[in-house]
């Protein structure tokens, strides 16, 4: 009997220690996989929509308070030459989404609310952070202003992201009771995407709070819903974008301003920051937020008359290619690599979000394109004492316009048929032109953007200037009878 048990006893200790043996590597490579979801970091691009340079705290704003915002900046780092890659919406938009000069792809002018037009949009040839950060493991939230196309194929779910909240407009109302269309099949005109209702994925929502409340609800809950994933969250305010709407309760906090216009944006500016903060406070909250990288900026530059931003001792406004159009407030925290307080100098661009992104991730991400963003990590730990970028390019194609800055701060630029060449080192607001002085640089400059324009496409869709055109070329634009 003795025997009997201990032959019995040993061949349950076998089959153990084998199954120990075959089932000890899928459970430790298990838990690898999900320790390394863990490590990767968090992404968060928060991304405010015509959003004057002066109108943030840290870049000394005295009139609209931005503490939340601010405190990306002092807990991080702020860049003192940062630009977006074109002057309006839509294409700078593109740009941060594929890391990409958008002018590679066409996207060189600003889309129309197309929902029937496929090729109305991102092309399809291009791939979005969302799609690159999908392939490790991540989950994606587009949160806002969608403005990449709105037909069905070039949506944000079918474009990488997890889910979506927001409108596929360039801009929308902020108050929901002006939200009477219940999709875009009842659409008419180009801006009556600003009065649908909004979208959950691909469903209509009721929706109550003032619009800009609504997406900073919806980046709370989200990152609560993805703390244990790691997660991009691409918050894409429209605010202060026009048109100025703001609830009494902002707009009561700026008595002190008397310009009612500027009070209003004001009030539209301040709803913002309060989402920051309850962004920031969540990740506090979750033990999220030393190995979460945040990103503030804005999409272009204030259209200082349209809505009452101000751009600060920057030249010009939204859309062009001075100083104003291009040059935006920007910040990146990033606790668990970066040390708070820094300001750096050198230029960059919001191209760099794409690729400062996929650098951090566990493991290798191969682009299905070559970006023309840079890793910002190692400049900013000064592991790369060098120049993110030796040039920097904008292009205007309808109006055969463009600007080449170099590293060194000269930057040439041809607007309204007249050129210009300016030291930004000594002379950031553009005030003195030195083209005569300088005409072996400024025939350097064109040299290098010659060079730059032969790798470009020209558009590949009609944008918003061409409205009618594209109306008359398309009569069942919003419909398919």
């Amino acid at each position: 009997m003795l025997h009997s048990f201990m032959r019995k006893s040993f061949h349950f200790l076998s089959l153990t220690i084998l199954g120990v043996l075959l089932f000890t590597p899928k459970l430790i490579a298990q838990d690898a996989e999900s320790q390394a979801l863990k490590t990767q970091p968090n992404i968060i691009v928060i991304l405010a929509d015509d959003l004057g340079y002066a109108d943030v705290g840290f870049n000394g704003s005295t009139d609209i308070p931005t503490p939340n915002i601010d405190r990306i900046a002092r807990e991080g780092v702020k860049f003192t030459n940062a630009y977006v890659s074109y002057a309006v919406c839509g294409p700078s938009r593109a740009g941060i989404l594929t890391g990409r000069y958008q002018d590679r792809f066409g996207f060189s002018r600003n889309p129309l609310l197309a929902p029937n037009d496929p090729k109305m949009g991102l092309p399809l040839s291009e791939e979005t952070l969302a799609d690159a950060l999908g392939r490790v493991g991540y989950k994606s939230v587009a949160l806002g202003k969608w403005h990449m196309g709105a037909h069905e194929s070039l949506v944000p779910r079918k474009r990488g992201f997890t889910d979506f909240f927001g409108f596929l407009s360039g801009g929308h109302q902020y108050l929901p009771e002006l939200w009477t269309l219940n999709d875009l099949t009842e659409a008419r005109t180009q801006y009556d995407g600003y009065n649908t209702k909004l979208l959950r994925n691909e469903t209509r929502v009721e929706e109550t709070e003032y619009l800009t409340d609504a997406l900073s609800r919806e980046a709370v809950n989200y990152i609560q819903h993805y703390k244990d994933a790691p997660f991009f969250m691409y918050l894409a305010y429209n605010a202060p974008h026009a048109p100025l709407q703001a609830t009494p309760e902002y707009v009561e906090r700026f008595d002190h301003i008397k310009d009612p216009k500027r009070k209003i944006y004001a009030a539209m500016v301040s709803a913002m920051d309060d989402g920051v903060g309850r962004v920031l406070e969540t990740l506090d909250s979750l033990k999220l937020a030393d190995n979460t990288l945040v990103f503030f900026l804005s999409d272009n530059g204030g259209p200082e008359h349209a809505n009452a931003s101000d751009n600060g001792l920057l030249r010009g406004e939204k859309g062009d290619l001075f100083e104003g159009g291009i040059h935006v407030p920007f910040a990146l925290r990033w606790p668990a690599r970066l040390e708070g307080g820094k300001t750096y100098e050198k230029a960059i661009s919001a191209l760099d979000i794409f690729a400062t992104a996929i650098n951090q991730t566990s493991e290798p991400i191969q682009t299905k394109n070559t970006l023309d963003g840079v890793d910002l990590i190692p400049y900013l730990t000064e592991a790369n004492s060098g120049d993110p970028h030796p040039y920097l390019f904008w292009r205007k194609f309808d109006q055969e316009e463009y600007a080449v800055r170099a590293a060194n701060g000269l930057k040439f630029e041809i607007q309204k048929n007249q050129s210009y060449l300016f030291d930004l080192q000594h002379d950031l607001g553009e005030t003195n032109s030195i083209l005569k002085e300088r005409s072996e640089d400024s025939r350097s400059l064109k040299k290098q953007y010659s060079i730059w324009n032969m790798e470009m496409k020209d558009p590949v869709f009609l944008g918003l200037l061409q409205d009618k055109l594209y109306s008359r070329q398309n009569p069942n634009r919003f419909t398919t009878n």
